[in-house]
C-alpha cells in the first residue's frame, strides 16, 4: 500500500510536455496530415523549415 502511494506522488511530480500547435517560422496552425518534422520541432512545410534555418543563420552572424 505504501509503495503505491510513492508511485502516485512520483507520477504527479512530472510536468507534462506541451504539444506544439503552431509553426515556429510562420506561426500557422500545424495540421496532423501535413506536417514536417526536423530537429525536434514540427513545421507546416519544408519551405517554412528552410526559412527558419536561414533566419537563424542570419541572426547567428550578427
Amino acid at each position: 500500500m505504501a509503495a503505491e502511494a510513492v508511485k502516485e506522488e512520483g507520477a504527479e511530480a512530472k510536468p507534462k510536455a506541451e504539444k506544439q500547435t503552431n509553426c515556429p517560422s510562420c506561426n500557422k496552425l500545424i495540421k496532423k496530415l501535413k506536417r514536417y518534422y526536423r530537429d525536434g520541432k514540427f513545421y507546416c512545410s519544408k519551405r517554412c523549415w528552410r526559412a527558419f534555418i536561414d533566419k537563424s543563420k542570419t541572426e547567428e552572424k550578427k
